[in-house]
C-alpha cells in the first residue's frame, strides 16, 4: 500500500518530525494540531477561540486530503483542563452533524506551545 504526504497552507505548518496527515488507501490519519494561526504561527486566545482554530486548522488539512467533516470516524480531543468539555461539546456542534464520529477526551498535563486542546482524526474518504 502507498503512502500520500497531504499538506495544507491554510493550516499550520508542522513544527517536527510529522506530515499535517498521511493517506493510505482510502483512509486518512490527520496529524494533532494545536491552536497556531496558520499565517502567524501564534497560539490563539481563550479557550473557545482556540478550540475553534484546532477545528479550522482540521478542517483545512481534511479538504486538502479530498474530505470533510463527514468523513472523520474518528476523533481524539486532548484537554489541560477537562472543565472545558461542555464548551468542546458546544463548538463541535458547530461543524459536526450526526452520525457523530467516535470519540475520546482525554485529560493531559501540557499540551505543545502551552495550548489548551490539542485534537488528531482519522478519515475514511469514499
Amino acid at each position: 500500500m502507498s503512502k500520500t504526504v497531504i499538506s495544507s497552507d491554510k493550516a499550520p505548518a508542522a513544527i517536527g518530525t510529522y506530515s499535517q496527515a498521511i493517506k493510505a488507501g482510502n483512509t486518512v490519519y490527520l496529524s494533532g494540531q494545536i491552536p497556531l494561526d496558520p499565517q502567524t504561527m501564534e497560539l490563539v486566545e481563550g479557550f473557545e477561540a482556540q478550540t475553534v482554530q484546532v477545528f479550522e486548522n482540521l478542517k483545512a488539512v481534511a479538504e486538502a486530503a479530498g474530505g470533510s467533516f463527514k468523513d472523520i470516524v474518528k476523533l481524539n480531543i486532548f484537554l489541560t483542563d477537562l472543565s472545558h468539555f461542555a464548551k468542546v461539546n458546544e463548538v463541535m456542534g458547530r461543524y459536526f452533524q450526526q452520525p457523530y464520529p467516535a470519540r475520546a477526551a482525554i485529560g493531559v498535563a501540557a499540551l505543545p506551545r502551552g495550548a489548551a486542546v490539542e485534537m488528531d482524526a482519522i478519515l475514511v474518504i469514499g
